[in-house]
């Protein structure tokens, strides 16, 4: 075992930890270690958009987890992708750049969490962001994080804004704009045809400042506690346990899986549990691990009467050419996207007060994200609850740091998460029967036209639905005694650990969860900092 010394300790190269790296060690006063659990991210589909398919499955990159068998989806185990490489799920998620609504962070102010209502995060928003569009009183030109239009309109995706008009429901030119509401197209984090995960926008730059290191296929298996203060990790790597120190501080950003995970194997946690795991606590924090929160989602395919899908695409030879040629010469077309060009956020019933659904609209069909393509022309119309009522838990299983541990989301356990996917699928149907839509469809492939009433979309639901990647929640801020951190995102209780990534949402937010956790790092960035210049 060797050891080495750090300022800052960093668990995660993913959307949060490499933010982190990036601001911690921008001055050049500080040594920052990065861990990262997974290798570099030199495989090409990472890097082009529409390669999120072959990183969906890929062991290398992607930690492949399943949940426990879910009772609220008829005992189904769900498939969790999990980014395992530098970057993180921002080198494999679906490139949605969305923020959220802003009463999701008026409500955690309203929890009690200071400093986080929608007034004070907004500005790390734009801070982050590098916009296609340029500045504008929404919007940042000058950040890490690069920010694009689809580009060329589709024709099924126009076809999905102006039925969605039709159904109600007005277009709208920015979900990141003065109003969430309405049917548009996604901006996507990819910069001039490449995708710009968090390695690529605030690593890759920071990777020749002297102060940094990073160590990829080091693997985190415990936080070093000396009475209430961390001290460091221990980590494997290439056979050999090593030893990292830390002068600073130990930030965790691991995400909503294994951020808990490393915490239980280092005796924070429950009690009870991690005695029946063979674990001597070292500090009681019963939250760990608990408030588990994800977006369910419910897909509606369609078979289409037209050659235009992407099934279409990848069916051609010359189409699949075509479309090659197109990358490589002009970072344009079908893989300088990704998968979901179009989507919408709906209320599902007028009192409710914002979007309480979203969509996601895609112009291919298959059985599962990810999964072979259908081998007819089809196209999906996805939909998933906003503001889950659902709380699951995440438990290691023993002492082993290699285990994943027990995931348990609880899908679908309270009558209002199930009342909404059911009106949100009739919200889907009305869509897809409006004349703009309609002219496109020979039928309804699933759930298919038997199923009308409640329960059979209910019983679709459970049988079907899948995770939209949002794991969250399982190291709430707060101050309640569920709560793992607090409003400056340090670990209750312990000194010199903080969490910053997308378990210390106390809630989950209305969206897709990869901009606001860079906000949650560009604010926690600057907690650090200024408690440092407190403590000096």
């Amino acid at each position: 075992m060797k050891a080495d010394h750090f300022d800052y300790i960093i668990v995660g190269a993913g959307s949060a930890g490499c933010v982190l790296a990036n601001r911690l060690s921008a001055s050049g006063r500080h040594r920052v270690l990065l861990l990262e659990a997974g290798p570099k991210d030199r495989y090409p589909w990472i890097h082009i958009p529409i390669g999120y398919a072959k990183t969906m499955f890929h062991p290398k990159y992607n930690w492949c987890f399943y949940t426990d068998p879910d009772p609220g989806m008829n005992n189904r185990q769900i498939y969790w992708p999990r980014g395992r490489v530098l970057g993180g799920s921002s080198a494999i998620n679906g490139l949605i750049y969305v923020r959220g609504h802003p009463q999701d962070y008026d409500h955690w102010e309203q929890l009690g969490n200071r400093g986080w209502g929608w007034r004070d995060v907004f500005p790390y928003f734009v801070k982050s962001e590098r916009n296609q569009r340029g500045a504008s009183d929404f919007h940042g030109a000058s950040g890490e994080l690069g920010v694009s239009d689809v580009g060329e309109p589709s024709e099924l995706a126009e076809a999905f804004i102006a039925a969605a008009e039709q159904a109600g429901v007005p277009r709208t030119g920015d979900f990141n704009g003065s109003s969430q509401e309405g049917a548009g197209y996604y901006q996507l984090t990819t910069w001039r045809g490449w995708r710009c995960s968090t390695a690529v926008g605030y690593l890759k730059p920071a990777r020749k400042w002297p102060g940094l290191h990073v160590e990829t296929d080091a693997y985190a298996t415990r936080i070093l506690v000396d009475g209430k203060r961390a001290r460091g990790v221990v980590y494997r790597q290439s056979g050999q346990e090593h030893r990292a120190q830390a002068l600073g501080e130990v930030i965790l950003c691991a995400g909503a899986i294994q951020s808990p995970q490393l915490l239980q194997l280092s005796g924070i946690g429950d009690a009870d549990h991690l005695h029946n795991c063979g674990i001597e606590a070292v500090h009681n924090l019963p939250g760990v691990g608990r408030n588990l929160q994800d977006h369910l989602q419910i897909r509606l395919i369609h078979r289409c009467n037209k050659a235009i899908t992407t099934n279409d695409d990848m069916r051609s030879l010359y189409r699949k050419l075509k479309m090659g040629v197109r990358y490589i010469l002009f970072r344009s077309g079908p893989l300088s996207i990704g998968i979901n060009q179009a989507g919408a956020f709906v209320r599902t019933r007028p009192e409710v007060p914002s979007p309480d659904i979203q969509f996601h609209f895609a112009a291919l069909s298959a059985d599962m994200p990810g999964a072979p393509l259908h081998d007819f022309s089809g196209f999906t119309s996805s939909i998933c609850q906003l503001r889950p009522e659902s709380r699951g838990t995440l438990m290691i299983k023993s002492k082993d740091p290699l285990e994943p541990p027990s995931m348990q989301p609880h899908y679908l356990s309270t009558d209002i998460d199930r009342r909404t996917v059911v009106d949100g699928l009739r919200v889907a149907r009305k869509i897809a029967g409006a004349p703009a839509m309609a002219q496109y469809i020979v039928a309804e492939h699933s759930p298919g036209p038997d199923a009308q009433s409640d329960d059979d979309l209910l019983n679709f639901a459970r049988e079907t639905g899948v995770t939209i990647f949002h794991p969250s929640g399982t190291c709430k801020m707060g101050n309640d005694s569920q709560s793992v951190v607090d409003d400056r995102l340090r670990v209750h209780g312990l000194e010199r650990l903080r969490v910053i990534d997308c378990s210390i949402m106390p809630t989950l937010v209305s969206g897709n969860t990869h901009a606001p956790v860079v906000m949650i790092a560009e604010k926690g960035a600057d907690m650090i900092l200024q408690d440092a210049l407190v403590r000096a």
